[in-house]
């Protein structure tokens, strides 16, 4: 029954718009998670790269497959554990005997959409191979750069940094994600139409393209085209400085991350159907692009909501 309403909800939604119809189809796999789901989407749009941090089982993989699927992309899953070498992810040249010469194999890193499951198992040596793609969209391996395929993202699942067997990523890695999301649990009626429905993984086989990678390139151009306003940038600007000013954190947002915001927002905005920014998309996409990057500066232990300790800091000008 689920799996025929999401077929006829993808057949309802022909005629609207390619982001409508993958908040759509998404909604249906992920329930209850529409928050994050367009916040995942507006990070795409920004051309950052996603991280999900949660507890394992609540969907962030299946996430990751949702937004790879509708938009059309070739997609490589690479499960991060200790034992994994940087060669596993970026690939090895392989002598042949017919050639009588070393051949490059690519690692899955060269595809559009990389799901970096779990990276956090893996040690620091090989999480370090992601920095080079996820910054420069290049990988260099054996002395010789090869180009990665364009468009090109990173969505990654980290797992809490208290469970048994985690490496926590170092601030450098932090910030080359422009957002960080965490999925939390389904509220009950979620999680019983989740109980009561089809497989997940059935629907996620009948999810079909929403765009093609061409179109997704144009999108985010218009993102990057949509008007900021003077005053905006103001208030970006406020919010950078107190967070550097701030006694509650070890250091402040960077000006990447101030740049993070305002893509940020204007990909927000562009979700909305806007073609300005408002400082409501500002707020929204605050917690996601600040989360991450601001510690604490008394007890490295305990978790604050930086967003709302940000918002609630810094007046709208």
């Amino acid at each position: 029954m689920l799996l025929k309403r999401l077929l006829k909800r993808q057949l309802q939604a022909a005629d609207s718009s390619p982001v409508a119809r993958i908040i759509e189809a998404a909604c249906q796999i992920i329930l209850g998670k529409e928050a994050q789901i367009r916040m995942a989407l507006a990070c795409i749009l920004a051309r950052g790269h996603l991280l999900i941090e949660d507890i394992p089982g609540v969907g962030k993989t299946t996430l990751a497959h949702v937004l790879a699927r509708s938009l059309g992309l070739h997609f490589q899953r690479i499960q991060f554990t200790s034992d994994m070498l940087p060669a596993d992810i970026l690939g090895v040249s392989i002598y042949e005997r017919d050639s009588g010469s070393f051949k490059f194999h690519p690692g899955p890193i060269f595809a559009q959409v990389i799901l970096a499951d779990e990276v956090n198992r893996a040690t620091p040596k090989t999480q370090s191979a992601l920095l080079e793609a996820m910054e420069e969209h290049q990988v260099t391996a054996e002395g010789e750069t090869r180009k990665l395929p364009e468009p090109f993202f990173v969505i990654a699942t980290q797992n809490p940094a208290e469970q048994v067997g985690t490496f926590p990523l170092p601030e450098s890695q932090l910030d080359r994600f422009l957002m960080r999301i965490e999925l939390g649990y389904p509220d009950r009626n979620a999680e019983r139409a989740l109980l009561s429905g089809t497989d997940r993984r059935d629907l996620l086989a009948s999810l079909d393209a929403c765009m093609a990678p061409g179109e997704l390139v144009e999108l985010q151009g218009n993102a990057q085209r949509v008007h900021v306003a003077p005053a905006l940038l103001d208030y970006v600007q406020a919010i950078v400085e107190y967070s550097r000013r701030s006694p509650e954190f070890t250091a402040g947002l960077s000006p990447r991350a101030a740049l993070a915001l305002v893509h940020s927002a204007r990909a927000w905005a562009l979700i909305e159907g806007r073609d300005k920014v408002l400082p409501e998309d500002v707020q929204a996409v605050l917690p996601g692009v600040a989360g991450h990057r601001l510690r604490p500066a008394h007890d490295v232990t305990r978790r604050i909501d930086v967003g709302a300790t940000l918002l609630a800091a810094v007046p709208i000008p």
